[in-house]
């Protein structure tokens, strides 16, 4: 059992839902990164997505596309994201998921790519722009070396898209919960719940829900209806805002916040 399945199974057992956060990795700077990641655990966090800049984010709103800026000017790699993860590995053994576009990927080598993410000590990879029928030659590669490959369902993902989603992923199924690029937004959509459901029901995997979720109240809401929430967005603008010991402080208490919402669901 891996760290993603074995985290979602320990959740499960409690009747707790997961705390998702992502962050960018190298913003402001990769050591600033590791240090975040350890704080995000310490507040409550169950997974760490860990976004993997590039040029032309086309999925991102203008937060994460600024924080993504940020990260290729300070010299972000992606040689560098794995050498971080390998740190990272001497002090947490908390579930690690690479976030981001192909394009990074096919650059460095999809088979080199998969497996020295995994010796690294990655958990899964998503692909924002690969969907199952375009991700067969990195999924062979990542399915060899024990990498979960992580695919999206979006609102208008028809019934042929859920089962081969739910067919050929690894770890749990990332939803969209709204049309459009990421960003925090100020509701949850009325229909959201509905729709969770539905899908949920025809997965065999966790289903994790994120896009635009931005407050302890909306995770609770999204925590009744999913197996994980992903806060996004609403975290990455604190990199904006603050620096140093502030921003961890600052973060922590956050996230400590989001996690009181999850576990009041």
């Amino acid at each position: 059992m891996g760290r993603i399945e074995d985290k979602f199974a320990q959740l499960k057992s409690r009747g707790e839902t997961a705390l998702v956060t992502f962050i960018t990795a190298g913003d402001p700077d990769l050591g600033t990164t590791e240090e975040a990641v350890l704080e995000l655990e310490r507040a409550g966090c169950d997974l760490i997505e860990l976004g993997v800049p590039f040029s032309d984010p086309m999925a991102d709103g203008p937060t994460i596309q600024l924080s993504s800026e940020r990260a290729l000017a300070s010299g972000t790699t992606l040689p560098g994201i794995l050498e971080l993860v390998r740190r990272l590995r001497e002090r947490t053994q908390i579930p690690i998921v690479l976030m981001g576009y192909f394009n990074p990927i096919f650059a460095y080598g999809p088979e080199r790519f998969a497996a020295d993410a995994a010796a690294a000590g990655v958990d899964g990879l998503l692909v924002v722009d690969l969907p199952p029928e375009e991700a067969a030659e990195l999924q062979v590669a990542t399915d060899q070396c024990g990498l979960d490959f992580i695919f999206l369902l979006t609102p208008t993902s028809n019934p042929s898209r859920v089962e081969a989603v739910s067919r050929l992923g690894r770890g749990f199924i990332y939803y969209v919960s709204v049309a459009g690029v990421t960003g925090a937004r100020s509701e949850v959509a009325d229909t959201l719940a509905a729709r969770v459901t539905s899908v949920r029901a025809e997965l065999s995997l966790p289903l994790v829900v994120g896009f635009g979720i931005s407050d302890p109240a909306q995770a609770a809401q999204v925590a009744k209806v999913a197996d994980g929430v992903v806060v996004g967005s609403a975290l990455v603008k604190y990199f904006e805002r603050y620096q140093g010991a502030e921003l961890l402080r600052e973060l922590g208490g956050f996230v400590a916040e989001l996690k009181r919402g999850v576990l009041s669901a």
